[in-house]
């Protein structure tokens, strides 16, 4: 149980908390600082300090303005130090990780007293790879060694994007820049970034002869002395698929705070999501010949190298055969057959392959685990040969071709894991794999794709998550769908008897806001109907805004609004694409300043972990409900589980999301108790539709002004 001494801590800090801000206890606060203090503080431990009771976990719902973030810090931090636990805090975006490090964090430490050390950690893609980006310049050119597939860049690098590179390193030598992706004030496109970073199978760690001003390594140093670590969902199910305690601290002497909690079940499946090009592996095979082949030149034909490299010949020939035999039956069933997709894309219902599929994947996987295997053992001796240990192969030919690869080994597992997830039928009663194939234009005609996504992590993250670790936090504004925790405790695969609480928000939301949900003669369901009506809408109603924020479901939308906007207006827009996030947002922040008009146009992402409080936002308009895409692949095998199982898809799945994506998008507007403005929802399925109510009522209390026609 939570000792007295460690009570009485917590609440004192609270207090000194209350007082500096002279502020008066907030309810919501002080019952989710209590709801954590008693799941965290009633961890029972043995002798070794290991968790032995299950009742570890806990998840709030804390409407905005509850002053979350403070309520879980001053909680958190000082059960997890008296239990010699490490803290970390994971986050959705990165706009809240920058609020922990520079505002709550440090004073956080003022208030508990005490020392705190904490440290921001972040994948390896969100930095710059300064030997990558050396060796990009000195070449020249792109080679099928960084390309994925070869068909997918040219090979020769665009001087723009050559400048572009040089302008970067030159940058970073110079100091003006710290090679995180994220302080770039420009939006950088994820294939003209992909190059510039580097991942755990081709860094050579402190064998680089640039490690000593490595941007990741340097992040990375003060980790291990620290009590708290700041990352994202994505790095800790990296490290979880890693065993956990590869990246992170070992989960079982971890507490975690999940913030932004509702984003980790679409994290967890995108991490299990594999692809392969059929024709495109067959290249890139192809090409890795010639690959290993170099490398064994310059590594002077090592004994040993030699003896692997001819180990793989017969795993990549039978990897070619099946492959042959998997483009063959495709091309019968896709292009020739009955089955020819309207659209670039085939699912296969209910995630179910035909027989043939299933054993050429069979038959790919099993060749590709041996030829891995070998490729691993590769880069072990060229790891040994940067080391010194291995005399004959020249230290400079090793560190060139370690990265390289390191590159294959990586896409060898991919190629693994694909055809592993298409070889293997899912168990019954279990939630299904969605699989699917993109038809894709390639230098040589048309190319499969074949895809797979687990369409539920929920018991990936009860086997590696749940169950390992010391204790958990799962806490947003937005937990519940249609006001119940079901859907989320499904998704994430948390025990049924996992202590939920819903805690209100101290706003006064039917004074300071008014929902409004105009007339209108088109209907969403016919979409170009629609966007005219929005245009003319928006083309009356913008030209008083004065701090907007305008939420689309689609990019096509959005550019066909911004086109046909009056020039008045349009020159009043920040559109999401053509800046950064961040830098919208401080553009916008300086228009407002200056007592102009600002806009804001946007998607999804600008839905949620926006802050605009005051007056940078008094109106956000919702161009139609947050439904997800409705051929996509893993909603769609989602759907046909849930109807299989005598459910309602469309009542069970697709409405709830909505409802949490339509709850944070309407989030927006209100950010402390002093806000006030109008949110205006241009889709009348609210009132047409027998689930509007529910989706109405699932939001925050509003006024409203609905019209009836």
């Amino acid at each position: 149980m939570l000792s007295d001494a460690l009570k009485n801590s917590i609440q004192a800090s609270y207090r000194r908390f209350l007082a500096d801000h002279e502020m008066t206890p907030r309810y919501g606060q002080k019952m989710m600082i209590a709801h954590i203090a008693r799941t965290l503080g009633g961890i029972e431990v043995d002798s070794k300090g290991e968790r032995v009771n299950q009742n570890h976990l806990c998840v709030i719902e804390a409407g905005t303005g509850t002053g979350k973030t403070m309520a879980y810090l001053l909680s958190a931090i000082p059960i997890a130090k008296s239990q010699s636990k490490s803290l970390v805090i994971s986050t959705a975006t990165v706009a809240l990780q920058e609020q922990l490090l520079n505002k709550d964090l440090p004073e956080v430490a003022r208030l508990l007293g005490e020392s705190v050390n904490y440290v921001l950690a972040k994948g390896r893609g969100r930095y710059f790879c300064i030997s990558q980006a050396e060796k990009l310049l000195d070449s020249q050119h792109q080679t099928g060694q960084i390309a994925l597939y070869e068909d997918e860049i040219e090979h020769n690098l665009d001087p723009s994007l050559l400048s572009f590179y040089q302008d970067l390193l030159s940058k970073f030598a110079a100091g003006e820049w710290d090679g995180d992706r994220d302080s770039l004030a420009e939006e950088i496109e994820a294939t003209s970034w992909a190059p510039l970073t580097s991942d755990h199978t081709r860094c050579t760690n402190r064998r680089c002869s640039n490690f000593s001003v490595c941007p990741f390594y340097k992040s990375r140093d003060s980790m291990d002395k620290a009590d708290i670590v700041v990352a994202n969902h994505d790095l800790v199910l990296a490290d979880l698929s890693l065993g956990g305690g590869a990246i992170l601290p070992e989960p079982a002497n971890t507490v975690y705070i999940f913030d932004e909690a509702h984003h980790l079940s679409s994290k967890a499946t995108g991490h299990f999501a594999y692809s392969m090009r059929v024709k495109g592996t067959q290249r890139w095979l192809k090409s890795s010949v010639k690959q290993l082949d170099a490398m064994l030149d310059e590594c002077d034909n090592n004994a040993v190298l030699a003896q692997y490299v001819e180990r793989m010949t017969p795993a990549r020939q039978d990897i070619d055969i099946a492959l042959d035999q998997l483009h063959g039956n495709l091309r019968l069933m896709l292009m020739e057959g009955v089955q020819r997709p309207a659209s670039d894309r085939f699912r296969f219902p209910k995630g179910v392959l035909p027989e043939a599929m299933m054993h050429s994947a069979k038959e790919i996987a099993a060749a590709a685990e041996r030829w891995m295997l070998k490729a691993e053992q590769i880069v072990d001796v060229l790891k040994e040969a940067l080391d010194g240990g291995v005399p004959e192969i020249n230290r400079e030919v090793a560190e060139r071709w370690y990265p390289r690869m390191g590159l294959l080994w990586m896409r060898a597992q991919s190629l693994y894991w694909l055809n592993k997830s298409y070889a293997i039928a899912d168990p019954e009663g279990v939630a299904p794999t969605a699989r699917w194939i993109n038809l894709v234009d390639a230098s040589d005609g048309v190319d499969f794709e074949c895809r797979s996504s687990p369409v539920s992590a929920a018991e990936t993250l009860q086997e590696h998550l749940w169950t390992s670790c010391f204790g958990a936090v799962l806490t947003s504004a937005t937990m519940t769908a249609l006001g119940h925790f079901n859907r989320l405790i499904h998704e994430l695969g948390l025990p049924q008897d996992v202590l939920c609480e819903r805690l209100p928000s101290p706003f006064n939301y039917s004074e300071a806001a008014v929902l409004s949900v105009p007339s209108m003669e088109s209907d969403p369901s016919k979409p170009e109907d629609h966007t005219q009506e929005v245009i003319s809408i928006l083309n009356k109603g913008l030209i008083s805004a004065t701090a907007t924020l305008v939420l689309f479901s689609s990019w096509r939308q959005m550019f066909t609004v911004l086109e046909k906007l009056d020039s008045a207006i349009r020159s009043r827009v920040l559109a999401q694409g053509d800046l950064t996030k961040n830098e919208i947002i401080r553009q916008h922040k300086k228009t407002v300043d200056a007592e102009s008009p600002s806009i804001i146009f946007g998607l999804a992402s600008f839905a949620e972990g926006v802050d605009l409080p005051g007056k940078y936002l008094t109106e956000v308009i919702i161009t139609k409900l947050p439904f997800g895409v409705p051929d996509d692949p893993v909603d769609a095998t989602m759907a046909e589980w849930i109807e299989q199982r005598g459910g309602n898809a469309f009542m069970e799945w697709t409405v709830p999301e909505a409802s949490m994506r339509l709850t944070q998008a309407t989030g927006r507007l209100l950010r402390t108790e002093q806000d006030t403005g109008r949110v205006i929802l241009l889709d009348r399925r609210v009132v047409t539709r027998r689930y509007g109510r529910q989706l109405l009522d699932a939001l925050p209390p509003f006024r409203r002004e609905i019209s009836q026609k």
